[in-house]
C-alpha cells in the first residue's frame, strides 16, 4: 500500500494554552489536566514541570508501562520498575541518561531482555529517531 492511500491513525492528542501568567501553561490530554511552567530563575512561578521535565516523564512512563506489559505477557515475576531520568547538556549537545531498576525475582536473562525491550519502547524510538512535526496556523 502506498503512503498516499494509508489512513492516519491518531495515536495521541493534547493541547497547551498560555494566558497572561508568565510562562504558566495549561495542558490537556483527553480528560486530564496538567500544567507546565519554568522555575523562578527564568522569571516564572514554578507551577508545574518544565517542558523538558514533561518529556523525561513521558519517556519514563512509557518505559515503565512497556516493561510491565512485556513482563505480564511473559508471566515474569516483575514486582516493580523504577525509572530515573536526567537530561544533561555539554556545549550544544544534549543527552538523556536513563537508569532502570527492576524489582522482583527475575533471572539475569529476564533482566537483560527487559533492558533490551526498554531500548525499543514507542517513546524511546520517537526520541531517538526524531518525529516529524508539521506546524500550521489554526
Amino acid at each position: 500500500m502506498t503512503a498516499a492511500k494509508r489512513t492516519a491513525e491518531k495515536v495521541a492528542r493534547a493541547s497547551a494554552a498560555i494566558g497572561p501568567d508568565r510562562y504558566h501553561v495549561e495542558l490537556r490530554a483527553r480528560q486530564h489536566q496538567l500544567a507546565a511552567d519554568e522555575p523562578p530563575p527564568h522569571g516564572a512561578a514554578d507551577t508545574g514541570p518544565t517542558p523538558f521535565e514533561l518529556l523525561l516523564s513521558a519517556l519514563g512512563a512509557c518505559t515503565a508501562i512497556t516493561l510491565r506489559m512485556y513482563a505480564d505477557r511473559k508471566d515474569w515475576p516483575l514486582a516493580g520498575v523504577d525509572v530515573r531520568l536526567l537530561q544533561e547538556r555539554v556545549g550544544d549537545q544534549d543527552r538523556i541518561i536513563r537508569q532502570i531498576r527492576l524489582d522482583g525475582d527475575l533471572d539475569d536473562s529476564q533482566r537483560a531482555r527487559l533492558l533490551d525491550v526498554a531500548e525499543r519502547t514507542p517513546v524511546t524510538r520517537a526520541i531517538k529517531q526524531g518525529l516529524p512535526i508539521d506546524t500550521s496556523a489554526g
